[in-house]
């Protein structure tokens, strides 16, 4: 099976040895998005918008990929304050709606550029 690398300026650039997404066949695997906004490459303030700008950067690759958040079957979202779970809740109901994909909610130490979420996805298209 072949693969491709998504790739859109409307994420930010991987700052990494890794791509914004891989397809392979009907199957596109996301990678972790942090609260920077892809014009600046700067880290946006506060965790309700970096919430926000983390779903914005997901659907900004999803979409370059063919499909929409809607076609996500899992997420894994990675916070460093666990006390801010029913915020994600709470900015994540923007984004999807029932029947809403697998999810994993995971208390880390640190992230990326002081980050404070990250998430990443699993699309399945057609």
């Amino acid at each position: 099976m072949s693969k491709q690398i998504i790739a859109t300026p409307n994420a930010p650039a991987a700052i990494g040895t890794y791509s914004q997404a891989v397809k392979a066949g009907d199957t596109v695997y996301m990678s972790g998005q942090i609260g920077l906004d892809p014009a600046s490459m700067q880290m946006v303030e506060g965790f309700e918008a970096q919430t926000v700008r983390v779903f914005e950067n997901l659907k900004a690759v999803a979409e370059a990929a063919g499909g929409s958040l809607g076609d996500a079957v899992k997420l894994n979202i990675y916070l460093t304050d666990l006390a801010n779970f029913a915020k994600v809740n709470e900015v994540m109901a923007r984004y999807f709606a029932e029947p809403f994909p697998a999810r994993a909610a995971v208390g880390v130490k640190e992230l990326p550029r002081g980050a404070l979420v990250e998430a990443d996805a699993i699309l399945v298209l057609g």
